[in-house]
């Protein structure tokens, strides 16, 4: 399906996807493959004047062009088709894509995203020099350590930057609220309080003096705090509810109603981890941190909206179908570059792989209305006591772990 995506996008067609997609062309080897990727070119330019085509029909072929590639086993296509499917949808910007395929006529890199670079890093530069001078005039003994300890706070108080009304054109960055967040931080993390997220709080809390005030002075604070966490998931369940129910909704309607829900997944899972790219090419949809640090990536495919059956008929009994291994599949292969790039992630990023594990959530029982709901979930938990690392799960029975969750008071099984 980290990286933002682009504001009130559609579907993106344009000669930049078409190079990638030519150069993935090259790569594949599999003739079922090339059908699928010919597909896709064939609808790109079937526009009107010249013009390619977009829409929702692009984002199925291209991924049915994915499908085919990892169901020949070509997975370093299929890590190429990710690519494209995020920049047709936004979640990649065009310098970034252009850069990491080298999709410029003559394979150099771009001059002018250098030179936008350059000028941005001279600015920083300029605005630093003109800063450090300013503060050695009004503290002329100062050491370099005290230079340095200056900047540090106006880093961390950046975070609060404010424009006012009443000065268009000009930003403030007040100094000290960093200081009065961390307190708060400290504070909603530790035991004394139970809150989700105490870093976004402690920022809300901070920059609210009358919010500040009330906390300080109110002794039932922590039941009033606990009170709003349940409200907050009682309203983030239904709103997932809703987002599951609608047949219409895609994955990244999935992905914005499970985002900062990360409780809905169990109580052994701490938080979300801030970046989604971390193999190159790869983009976990969700990516969460359990207790033990290590890494555990959700997989999101679509509730209702499934166009494809998730179990079916073979030999008497109910087996998963095609929707459900190559969901898994492409688990398996993210699990891999995991793999293959522990050492760097560690380093890089702090997150442990070693023991990352992948769930995928996919479709509901309302898919097969003429086969019992616990056939469905029998079928696909007799199938996880068969996969190692993976587990399938239908949006359905994460709902319902919820449910149990919030009238028990606690995390979801």
């Amino acid at each position: 399906m980290g990286a933002a995506t682009l504001p009130a996008m559609g579907v993106r067609s344009d000669m930049t996807l078409e190079w990638q997609l030519r150069e993935v062309c090259k790569e594949a080897a599999d003739d079922t493959v090339h059908s699928a990727l010919a597909a896709v070119l064939a609808y790109m330019h079937s526009g009107s004047a010249g013009r390619r085509r977009e829409g929702k029909e692009l984002v199925r072929l291209l991924e049915a062009a994915r499908g085919a590639a990892a169901a020949a086993g070509e997975w370093h296509v299929v890590r190429l088709l990710q690519d494209s499917l995020d920049y047709a949808q936004g979640r990649i910007l065009r310098p970034d894509f252009a850069e990491r395929h080298r999709l410029f006529q003559d394979g150099a890199r771009s001059e002018r995203n250098r030179d936008f670079v350059a000028s941005s890093l001279r600015a920083m530069h300029e605005w630093l020099v003109a800063a450090s001078e300013a503060y050695l005039r009004d503290h002329p003994g100062a050491s370099a350590e005290e230079v340095l300890g200056h900047f540090r706070a106006q880093r961390a108080d950046t975070a609060f930057l404010q424009a006012p009304d009443d000065r268009p054109g000009r930003y403030v960055v007040p100094r000290g609220m960093a200081e009065t967040s961390l307190w708060l931080e400290r504070l909603l993390g530790g035991d004394r309080i139970d809150v989700e997220d105490p870093a976004a709080q402690a920022r809300r809390i901070a920059t609210s003096p009358r919010a500040l005030a009330l906390l300080a002075a109110d002794r039932d604070g922590r039941l009033i705090l606990r009170a709003a966490e349940l409200q907050r998931r009682t309203a983030g369940l239904r709103t997932l509810q809703a987002v599951v129910e609608d047949p219409t909704a895609t994955e990244a309607d999935l992905q914005r109603a499970l985002r900062g829900n990360h409780w809905i997944f169990g109580g052994r899972y701490v938080g979300e981890a801030a970046r989604r790219r971390l193999v190159p090419g790869d983009e976990v949809d969700l990516p969460l941190i359990r207790a033990d640090g290590a890494l555990h990536i959700v997989e999101l495919k679509r509730a209702m909206g499934l166009k494809r059956p998730l179990i079916r008929r073979h030999r008497n009994a109910w087996v998963p179908a095609d929707a459900v291994h190559e969901a898994v599949g492409q688990a398996v292969n993210y699990l891999v570059g995991l793999d293959e790039h522990r050492a760097r992630i560690r380093a890089e990023f702090g997150i442990e792989t070693r023991r990352a594990g992948a769930l995928v959530l996919l479709g509901h029982p309302g898919l097969h209305p003429d086969v019992p709901e616990e056939e469905v979930g029998e079928t696909l938990r007799t199938y996880n006591a068969h996969v190692t690392r993976v587990e399938v799960l239908t949006y359905k029975e994460l709902l319902d772990n919820a449910e149990r969750s919030l009238a028990a008071g606690g995390e979801p099984a």
